[in-house]
């Protein structure tokens, strides 16, 4: 059997003998061998004189005694470190702080005053060895009784063997004390123990009392009988017999009579001296400690009163953190009013730019004006055939009379124009007139701020531009040009318009025509048809609305082309740019709006439209060119006035529901997609946001954006501004698809008719709804028929009967006879389809999610480390505005730890391990419920830009960093109370750095009960799991395979880890102590390290599945 699967009372009769072996005194590493005397050196017994006139001589033989004992430790040396590994990793060190006795061998000498042949009194190796090994044996956990042995048993029990007492082997006997085998006859001259040895019961032989003991000799209370301050008594029928020494050195809990008591301290096994004022002294002590300066230490105090540091230490830390939290908002508010009066600036010098254009334009077109106002008045001047004399003219321009200007034109054949040397260059004034004559567009020639020339190529570029300011200037600059260009002309494009006011090259987005043909839908499972037969095709520069009454699978419609519906079984084509390719292929250039506006709540409008342009938008895009696209969206969606207002939550209001909608559709706007689908974007807005943002997607639609939309109920103005529309009846089948202009006619066509002053989609959907009856002849059933007819699209087999209503001769080529009716389902098979529809779901939901197509995009969007830069800005400021969260968090943690400090104190038994098993389970659960909410609150935010094509390593890898943070603040805060009020022996360090490691594990199994489970299961695991962990890691090694299982639960690693920190204090007196409850417990004193790592490991591996969770189980 194991040395770890024995039974905890059976130590190991091998474990602690040679712990005591230890007491055997060893030779002083400082002591040359030189200075060791000889035999013939020291006196025999009877030349010691009797009286104290000769100190050297008993020192000297005391030396000699202390020098023959010297060489246990090594001899024991191999076996200490096979068997008591796991709680004394140094001998030396352990030797010396438990029984190095050179300091002081007054007990010795006094000993050999008091008795003659202290060598044939002292034990052997082979009586420590019976000692221990009985003392272990059998499960008797009781130092106070022996198996029988050679000199004590039922024939012969000497005085010898009684506590307290010893015999000698006799005189002229000699004696190995090294000999770990054979015990000596030693029955004579039974005397008292001397004092600093202790003389169990059982055996007559003496071991010396380690350091940090007090052993003085025993005397008798009359009153009690007992001989005080040991608990044993004179045995009785013995008149003659008298109290001894100490009789036991065991674990504190079986004999602490020898232990020096609290408030004290013992330099020496033979005295104890009472703490002063000012200091503290342990039980156990040898020297006494100063308190702390601000510690309250009175006389015979046995610990300091430390807590004045906790209270200096927590109000730092609550000084820092309000500091933190107060400048926070400060320290965002101070840099978004600079960036205000940045912006403010820019476009007010953009205004001036601006204006001083307009003003430059008209004395440019004044002067065109009177130039060729004048050249005419020239041309017909000199173009008569007759010479005459003329008024001269006057105006501007006149030639000075002999002035070479004033001659008359020369004659063909003539001398020309560059062989008159004198003729003079042409004034600056007559080329800027030429110019304008050339290009009257031109901004050449003059300069708005410095009236230069060539401010083309003067102009700095984006790239060129580097402070907000100018940043600001630039796009603020571009956005009044393109103002300008169109109100000259409507019908240019932002490309044509950016294009004119940069005089750059058009940054083309690529085109998508989405062609679908025969389009069907099916769910998985119950085969239930969601959308049937749907065809047709989305042009890029349009702005297509779906319409339709509830359940037409208008949403459907939108996940099916933008390649999200997952779950469903779909047939037919869908082409893009006439191609058979995925739609998944192009998803960094397809802006997706859901339904619902989800949005940074924490965060301001003009944080979400940067962040969403940061990762989406091409990573070569220079920055100001980014400012300028988020400008612009801004700007035509009109969020000028909330840009720096904060979204808001369901907690904290915010900005407006319409606003917040309009910032849901800009998030996918900044990114520039080439094909923009909506779900709902004008639900809950009002007539004038509708056409607001109608307005500005008309304005993508102008760069050849693609622009499809689900919407309700839109108003005839509104509708208008459509260009194509596609009606949806129940089912999913199309009633019609084609342009806005046409969809009256087609429906009078088939005799239905909009009543006068009733909106055209409203009456529609009335219709399909089945609320208004179309007129005779005509039903809502047939609709989707007609226009499949229509159209020529092929009829379902199931529809064929509608056929007969409206034109048998029309569908006689296609009616087959499929009459009858589906059959019915019983219960169980209802059940069963139920079952595998779920299975199909999360199958194709696993599948979608690994889905990797080939990115035929052409768009370098942001890498994984550029991301995380930018998650890590944005999550920063989320976690400040979130400060008083935070602050929640910590006051918790100081209550905590102010309880448990005060409730459960260090225990010198057990090392504290109650205390610290309360603070495992504390500490677990309080940080596990923290790191909830960093995946969350923000779940469904993810899940949307996890599928705009947003690294999610990224994501993952920020909320971690940032949480770092907490990381070293709670520890710090827990113990601040904690350690203080708890006042272990471990060192202040030592427990941060294990709780540490405790909070960075615990941290990461939140982050995986955050992504796999809802909230509520999560926050119960969050408390449950470490108090399960905690009871199963404290199981005893008798349970088998539940204290297997202990071993891999971090509770069992950190409890340890706190444990062997304390345990690793406790010396001298407490060496027995120590093994006996590392041995109980499966401890290992070199174990510390590796508890951390497992810790640190625990956290990463934990991580690492979260991660997995997180981007397998994501929601598309």
């Amino acid at each position: 059997m194991s040395r770890r699967g024995s039974n905890p009372i059976r130590v190991g009769h091998g474990v602690v003998f040679v712990i005591v072996i230890l007491s055997l005194p060893l030779r002083i590493c400082c002591q040359d061998e030189d200075e060791i005397p000889s035999e013939d050196e020291i006196p025999s017994e009877d030349e010691i004189p009797s009286d104290k006139a000769n100190d050297a001589a008993l020192k000297l033989l005391a030396h000699y005694l202390y020098s023959q004992m010297s060489n246990y430790t090594k001899v024991f040396e191999p076996e200490i470190k096979k068997e008591l590994g796991f709680c004394i990793t140094d001998v030396d060190a352990d030797w010396n702080r438990a029984f190095n006795f050179s300091d002081d061998l007054s007990f010795l000498t006094n000993c050999m005053q008091k008795t003659k042949d202290v060598p044939q009194r002292v034990c052997t190796a082979a009586e420590v060895k019976f000692y221990f090994s009985s003392f272990y044996d059998e499960g008797r956990k009781n130092a106070g009784y022996l198996k029988p042995n050679k000199n004590c048993n039922l024939t012969s029990f000497p005085e010898g063997c009684e506590p307290g007492w010893a015999c000698s082997v006799g005189k002229k006997q000699k004696v190995d004390l090294k000999n770990s085998k054979d015990l000596p006859t030693r029955i004579h001259d039974c005397e008292a123990c001397c004092e600093g040895f202790f003389c169990p019961k059982g055996i007559t032989c003496m071991i010396p009392c380690p350091l940090g003991a007090y052993c003085p000799m025993a005397k008798l209370n009359r009153t009690t009988g007992a001989c005080d301050p040991y608990s044993y008594q004179i045995p009785p029928g013995k008149p003659n017999h008298t109290c001894g020494g100490a009789h036991i050195w065991a674990d504190i809990t079986t004999g602490s009579d020898v232990f020096c008591s609290a408030g004290s301290y013992c330099p020496s096994t033979i005295k104890k001296v009472g703490c002063g004022s000012g200091h503290f002294c342990r039980t156990g002590s040898t020297t006494e400690q100063p308190c702390f300066r601000l510690a309250t230490c009175n006389a015979n105090t046995a610990n300091q009163n430390i807590q004045a540091y906790g209270i200096i230490l927590i109000s730092a830390v609550s000084i820092i953190l309000l500091m933190v939290y107060n400048c926070s908002d400060q320290v965002l508010t101070t840099r978004e009013r600079r960036l205000a009066k940045s912006r403010e600036r820019a476009i007010r010098s953009a205004r001036e730019t601006a204006q001083a254009r307009e003003r430059w334009k008209s004395a440019k077109d004044g002067a065109r004006k009177r130039a060729v106002g004048l050249q005419e008045q020239l041309s017909r001047t000199f173009s008569r055939k007759k010479t005459v004399r003329t008024e001269p003219l006057k105006g501007l321009g006149q030639p000075k009379p002999g002035s070479e200007e004033a001659l008359p034109p020369l004659p063909p054949g003539g001398p020309s124009s560059s062989d008159m040397k004198k003729k003079k260059e042409p004034s600056g004034l007559a080329k800027m007139l030429q110019s304008l004559e050339e290009n009257p567009e031109t901004n050449e020639g003059f300069n708005l701020e410095i009236g230069d020339k060539n401010i083309k190529k003067q102009a700095p570029k984006a790239k060129d531009l580097h402070t907000k300011s100018q940043i600001f200037k630039y796009a603020y600059g571009q956005l009044e040009k393109e103002k300008a260009m169109q109100e000259e002309n409507k019908n240019l494009t932002f490309s044509g318009v950016i294009s004119m006011a940069t005089d750059s090259d058009v940054r083309k987005r690529p085109l998508l025509e989405v062609t679908f043909k025969d389009l069907t839908l099916t769910l998985k499972g119950k085969n239930k048809h969601l959308m049937r037969c749907v065809s047709g095709k989305l042009k890029p520069g349009r702005v297509s609305a779906v319409m339709g009454p509830s359940g037409a699978g208008k949403t459907t419609f939108l996940s099916a082309l933008s390649g999200k519906a997952a779950g469903c079984h779909m047939t037919g084509l869908i082409l893009i740019n006439g191609k058979n390719e995925s739609i998944q292929s192009y998803k960094k250039i397809i802006g997706f709006v859901p339904q619902d506006d989800i949005v940074h709540g924490n965060l301001t409008v003009e944080e979400n439209l940067v962040f969403s342009a940061r990762c989406r938008l091409p990573a070569e895009l220079p920055k100001p060119d980014r400012v300028l696209v988020v400008e612009r969206v801004i700007e035509s969606l009109g969020l000028q006035a909330i840009r720096d207002s904060l979204v808001g939550t369901v907690e904290k209001r915010g900005i407006s529901g319409g606003q917040r909608k309009r910032v849901n559709v800009g998030l996918e706007m900044v990114m520039e997609p080439s094909l923009l689908i909506l779900d709902e974007p004008t639900s809950g807005l009002d007539s004038s946001s509708s056409q607001l943002l109608l307005r500005a997607l008309r304005r993508e639609a102008l760069e050849g954006v693609n622009v499809c939309m689900v919407i309700h109920q839109p108003s005839y103005s509104l509708y208008k501004m459509f260009d194509d529309l596609i009606l949806l009846a129940k089912g999913g089948l199309t009633v019609y698809h084609g342009s806005v202009k046409k969809v009256e006619e087609y429906f009078t066509g088939i005799g239905i008719t909009v009543p006068d002053r009733v909106n055209p989609p409203d009456h529609y959907i009335d219709i399909l709804e089945g609320i208004v009856k179309p007129s005779a002849g005509v039903s809502r059933e047939q609709l989707p028929v007609r226009w499949m007819l229509h159209n020529g699209y092929p009829v379902p087999p199931d529809m064929l009967h509608l056929c007969d209503q409206i034109s048998a001769s029309s569908c006689a080529s296609t009616k087959s006879s499929t009459d009858g009716t589906a059959p019915e389902v019983s219960f169980a098979g209802d059940l069963w389809q139920d079952v595998k529809c779920n299975v199909e779901m999360k199958k194709d939901h696993l599948m979608h999610n690994f889905l990797n197509e080939k990115d035929l995009s052409n768009r370098t969007t942001p890498g994984v480390l550029r991301q995380y830069r930018f998650y890590l800005g944005r999550v920063g400021k989320q976690r400040l505005r979130e400060a008083r969260i935070q602050a929640v968090d910590y006051l918790i943690l100081l209550l905590a730890g102010a309880c448990l400090g005060t409730l459960a104190k260090v225990s010198d038994e057990t090392f504290g391990a109650l205390g610290y098993t309360y603070t495992v389970i504390a500490v677990s659960l309080l940080c596990k419920i923290a790191a909830l909410r960093s995946f969350t609150l923000d779940r469904l935010e993810y899940w949307r830009e996890n599928s705009a094509g947003m690294s999610s390593l990224a994501y993952f890898l920020s909320k971690d960093t940032i949480d770092h943070f907490n990381t070293v603040i709670k520890p710090l805060v827990f113990l601040s109370m904690f350690y203080f009020f708890n006042n272990p022996r471990s060192s202040f360090g030592d427990n941060y750095v294990v709780l540490l490691c405790l909070v960075y594990c615990v941290t990461g199994i939140g982050y995986a009960f955050a992504i796999s489970l809802e909230p509520s299961p999560a926050q119960l695991w969050s408390v449950l799991l470490p108090v399960v962990l905690t009871l199963i890691a404290n199981q005893d090694k008798d349970s088998g395979l539940m204290y297997q299982i202990g071993k891999l639960c971090y509770t069992k690693w950190a409890l340890e880890a706190f444990v062997i920190a304390n345990a690793e204090r406790y010396y001298g007196v407490w060496l027995i102590t120590r093994c006996g409850s590392l041995m109980t417990t499966g401890y290992d004193l070199t174990h510390w390290h590796l508890c951390l790592i497992f810790l640190v490991l625990a956290g990463i591996a934990v991580r690492i599945i979260a991660f997995i969770f997180m981007v397998t189980f994501k929601k598309k």
